[in-house]
């Protein structure tokens, strides 16, 4: 394994490159529009939500890391190693419907945001298919033919087009700062029939939720391992998750008290619209902007990384005679290779089928999916990172750790799980 000298200066991007790529990838059209609904329907009052759901986020994300660099193994490979060969098909099951659903919603999305950059069609479902078609393809190109350090570059400068937009956005239309202040420190729900589930979706929105365990391939691909180096991925982590809560934070703060009549990804050009009667329509443009960099950067993002874990799956597979803690060889993935290629293509290809169809019940079914992606990988982190002879005393969870995790299982799955299922349909078409 390539490491770099003792001492040597690294550029920027070294250091905080797969957290650019986190924020990048945890950022898409569900992030936009439930900031949006959520500031629609609930207002500033719930921005401490999106603080704590960042919070959460990266107490997984760390732990995350740091087993992989305790044992050199990603999150998936340790928890077939250590609890057992069957979880490999439960992920199976729930990766390739994440896939569907979110490949087609990005797809959507990106469609969506183009057309209200260049309205060339009369018909914003047609433009929708073409213009999403087209992203989908040009994301299958650059993936297919680029370089992870050229994907790393192209994802930050869309990351901060992104960021630096919406702040600027949102510097234009102006707020009123003492509610913010009193809403990201007094945690309190407002009286609305759907207030605990918005909360609780704007919580779980921010920075997504399977492309959590991305961030594990992506340290790999930068060599990473070693104390010195977990140092360094809880600052890259921190970073990540503090420009997600500000863009989460800023786009609540765009739509706070305004009413909007589109849905998912047109709700974003809705808002785009009103921000311009507010204030000018070069900002309105400039939001469109930004939103663009959001959900292409996104959809970039999940076809470069969500084929690692396809990858990984497939290699446990057909090696799955050894899958021993004592006999399994850490490996890492190869980008040319059949398996991380071959799922590349079903993601950028496959999803296109759904462009013109109601994904509502599908979307239902993803939402309680997700409400299940947390609690479960903070039970694995709690049972992986828990035992000092699997990580080592350095890397076992301390009790602020465990107390942590043991606090997001039980919120999700003792509030957010049941409210999720009881308002099954609270998923955001992209229509």
């Amino acid at each position: 394994m390539n490491r770099k000298p003792s001492g040597a200066r690294l550029p920027l991007l070294a250091f905080i490159g797969p957290g650019l790529m986190l924020a990048a990838t945890g950022v898409g059209a569900g992030d936009l529009a439930g900031g949006a609904f959520a500031g629609m329907n609930l207002g500033v009052a719930v921005l401490w939500a999106i603080v704590l759901g960042a919070l959460f986020k990266y107490v997984i994300t760390e732990g995350l890391a740091r087993w992989q660099i305790a044992t050199e193994t990603t999150l998936l490979e340790g928890a077939v190693l250590r609890l057992g060969p069957a979880i490999r098909w439960g992920f199976l099951v729930y990766l390739l419907l994440w896939s569907f659903v979110v490949g087609t919603a990005l797809i959507g999305a990106c469609g969506v945001a183009m057309h209200a950059l260049f309205p060339i069609f009369e018909e914003a479902s047609s433009a929708k298919i073409v213009f999403g078609t087209l992203h989908s393809l040009l994301g299958l190109a650059l993936v297919w033919l680029g370089t992870f350090r050229f994907l790393e570059r192209i994802m930050a400068v869309l990351v901060s087009v992104m960021i630096v937009i919406v702040l600027a956005t949102g510097a234009f239309v102006g707020a009123e700062w003492g509610a913010v202040l009193r809403g990201l420190t007094i945690p309190k729900i407002p009286d609305h029939p759907e207030g605990i589930a918005w909360t609780l979706a704007l919580m779980g929105g921010v920075g997504g939720t399977l492309t959590v365990l991305c961030y594990g391939y992506w340290i790999r691909e930068k060599n990473r391992s070693g104390a010195e180096d977990l140092r360094l991925c809880r600052w890259d982590i921190a970073i990540a998750y503090f420009l997600m809560a500000l863009f989460g934070i800023a786009m609540v703060i765009l739509s706070d008290g305004l009413q909007l009549s589109g849905r998912g990804a047109t709700l974003v050009v809705d808002l785009a619209h009103r921000i311009g009667e507010k204030t000018h329509p070069s900002v309105e443009m400039l939001f469109l902007i930004g939103a663009w960099s959001a959900v292409f950067s996104s959809l970039l993002g999940v076809w470069q990384a969500v084929p690692y874990l396809f990858a990984d799956f497939w290699h446990l597979q057909t090696h799955r005679k050894s899958l021993s803690p004592l006999q399994f060889t850490p490996y890492r993935v190869d980008t040319r290779g059949k398996s991380y290629r071959g799922y590349l293509l079903a993601l950028a290809l496959v999803p296109l089928s759904g462009l013109g169809y109601d994904f509502q019940l599908v979307q239902k079914a993803y939402s309680v999916f997700g409400a299940l992606v947390m609690p479960l990988v903070a039970l694995t982190l709690l049972l992986l990172n828990g035992r000092e002879a699997w990580v080592g005393k350095s890397y076992r969870n301390r009790w602020w750790t465990s107390l942590a995790l043991v606090i997001i299982l039980g919120f999700f799955a003792w509030i957010g799980l049941p409210k999720l299922l009881e308002t099954f349909g609270l998923q955001f078409q992209l229509n």
